[in-house]
């Protein structure tokens, strides 16, 4: 059982503390507050990009900028009074930028109740005094979460190089296309909610390069904002969320900024505002430097969400900017439902559709590197060098099989993330096809397990019920490495499909977090490890296995490596055409 912190630095205990880590507390002022004595976001905004910089510039030793910002979702306001408690730290450094997290929370010092308000994640990149970005050296992760937030930052950098594509595929879907602008009697008129202000940004609002803080710009940023909800609703509007954004440009002192912003599009209880930012000096043209989208809502007394009116968008740009809010809105419900959907709920599986596939597709590869990186799995048996582990949590039985195969790791990752090859070597796939390719690295397959489990432990999906067979629809996300070090990943979970419906004669089965991690030992070596998530209905199927009365594991990834090996120099197999079976019916 491990001590307190307190207690080993008492004892002179070294006590280990990530040297990135930088911790900022503010009591809130009424100064930094608005008319409802409660934080300004914008405020809250400042503190957070001023303290994650100062993490970033540890890490770099060199001076640092705001490059972009991932999605901020506000849990809880903050009153007069309360204590902010800021703690950011680098995550992963790339080759010239690197992901700084952010934790906000909340305490109040009368009750001694904390509570967190926002989570957040960063991208700042190095810039010399003389120019041009400098060269990170690499972070090293030392504790778990540590390691499991260095796995999962290259998988939201994947998201954050995508984003735009994800908003330009959805809005040109036909069923966006053909979205009609609502023409309520009372609706608002857009442009009654613009809002212009502009700013001269002095050295207060600049770092020690003279370049204008990022948190300073969404302060401004927010507060035209808010000025353009506020009209739309009559009322005092709440920030909710952020959604991700990047700076294009450098702003410096001397610089007017140009602040523009008005509502795109009303929900039921909702608004979302887009805002912009421009900068220039003397006679030059504009320089755009950031835009963004906040979605604030107006609650009553009892803190509920009032309803709120239509909104009614200017011709052309107006009607643009509708539509691609409600496609912003849908993707921040997706997400949203994805996040929010708890591992040992039922149903498991969340809709798939090309719109919300990529956070699916987050979802699948981060589960699957979160519990890799468990440091408390429990040697359950082993036999020649084929381990099978355990870990029980929260009433979740998860299992791992890990054993070394003599063939790169790369070569193995190409076999075993083809899963209609798997019906080769494991007798739990009877069959398995191929529905659809989504793109290079996600797949869409239906698997089938035989009705009677073959031995006492399990490497299927899942476990069957009733005697019938059982089919799954199963999502598999591949990742090759992102630097040397790290493994490569097939992830493996269910999701829903509306052209694949459950059928008669099948118990539709269920994935919770599976696959494979796949490490390069060396060039010619591949340490392997499976991994299984098992809901508890799972458990009779592995429990002689765990119990010792069986080593059904051991056979079965005995032919898995034997597979690899007989497959090791036959030429690397092209990736699999995409399927004519997914219609566009999806969405």
């Amino acid at each position: 059982m491990s001590r307190p912190q307190d207690e080993l630095a008492e004892e002179g205990e070294e006590v280990y503390r990530n040297p990135t880590e930088v911790k900022k507390s503010q009591i809130v002022m009424p100064c930094h507050a608005n008319h409802r004595q409660e934080l300004s976001v914008g405020q809250l905004l400042k503190w957070m990009d001023s303290t994650a910089c100062l993490s970033a510039e540890r890490h770099a030793g060199c001076p640092c900028v705001t490059a972009s910002v991932d999605d901020i979702h506000f849990e809880h306001t903050i009153c007069v009074g309360q204590v902010v408690n800021i703690k950011a730290k680098v995550n992963r450094a790339f080759n010239t930028s690197m992901e700084v997290g952010i934790v906000v929370k909340c305490e109040d010092m009368f009750s001694d109740s904390h509570w967190r308000v926002c989570r957040a994640f960063a991208t700042f990149v190095t810039q010399r005094t003389t120019g041009g970005k400098v060269q990170l050296r690499p972070l090293v992760p030392r504790t778990q979460a540590e390691q499991v937030e260095h796995s999962l930052a290259a998988e939201r950098r994947r998201m954050r190089l995508v984003h735009a594509d994800i908003m330009k595929d959805l809005l040109t879907n036909r069923a966006f296309q053909q979205v009609e602008v609502q023409e309520a009697e009372k609706a608002v008129p857009a442009e009654r909610t613009r809002v212009e202000s502009v700013e001269l940004v002095l050295p207060p609002h600049a770092n020690h390069q003279v370049n204008t803080f990022g948190g300073q710009i969404m302060a401004w940023m927010e507060n035209v904002a808010t000025i353009a909800a506020s009209r739309l609703c009559n009322a005092h509007p709440t920030l909710r969320s952020i959604d991700m954004f990047h700076f294009r440009g450098p702003s410096q002192v001397g610089d007017r900024l140009v602040l523009k912003a008005i509502v795109n599009n009303a929900f039921k209880n909702s608004m979302e505002v887009g805002v912009c930012a421009e900068a220039y000096q003397g006679e030059e043209p504009l320089r755009h430097i950031n835009s963004a989208f906040m979605t604030f809502e107006v609650c009553d007394r009892d803190g509920k969400p009032c309803i709120l009116p239509k909104i009614r968008p200017e011709p052309l740009e107006g009607r643009r900017r509708y539509q691609e809010a409600i496609a912003r809105n849908k993707i921040r419900l997706d997400r949203k439902y994805i996040i929010s959907c708890k591992q040992t709920e039922v149903p498991l599986s969340v809709p798939w559709d090309l719109s919300n596939q990529v956070y699916l597709s987050y979802n699948n590869v981060s589960a699957l590197k979160m519990l890799a990186a468990r440091n408390n799995w429990v040697l359950n048996s082993e036999k020649n060098k084929v381990s099978l582990y355990t870990l029980e949590q929260k009433q979740v039985l998860s299992f791992k099989i890990e054993f070394e195969a003599d063939i790169p790791a790369e070569r193995a990752f190409m076999l075993l993330s083809d899963l209609s090859k798997r019906v080769e070597w494991d007798p739990n796939y009877e069959r398995c096809e191929l529905i659809h390719r989504v793109d290079d690295d996600d797949f869409l397959y239906r698997v089938v397990t035989p009705s009677i489990c073959r031995g006492g432990v399990s490497s299927s999906p899942s476990g069957n019920q009733g005697g019938r067979v059982q089919d799954f629809i199963l999502l598999a996300s591949r990742r090759p490495p992102c630097d040397s070090g790290d493994p490569y990943v097939i992830a493996l979970r269910s999701v829903t499909l509306p052209t694949h419906p459950p059928t008669e004669g099948y118990n539709r089965g269920e994935v919770l977090c599976a696959g494979f991690s796949i490490l390069e030992v060396s060039k010619t070596v591949s340490k392997i490890s499976y991994f299984n998530q098992a809901s508890p209905e799972v458990l009779p199927y592995i429990s002689t296995d765990i119990a010792g009365l069986s080593s059904s594991f051991y056979g079965t990834f005995c032919t898995c490596s034997t597979f690899l090996q007989d497959n090791r120099d036959d030429p690397t197999p092209k990736d699999q055409p995409p399927s004519s079976t997914l219609k566009s019916t999806l969405l």
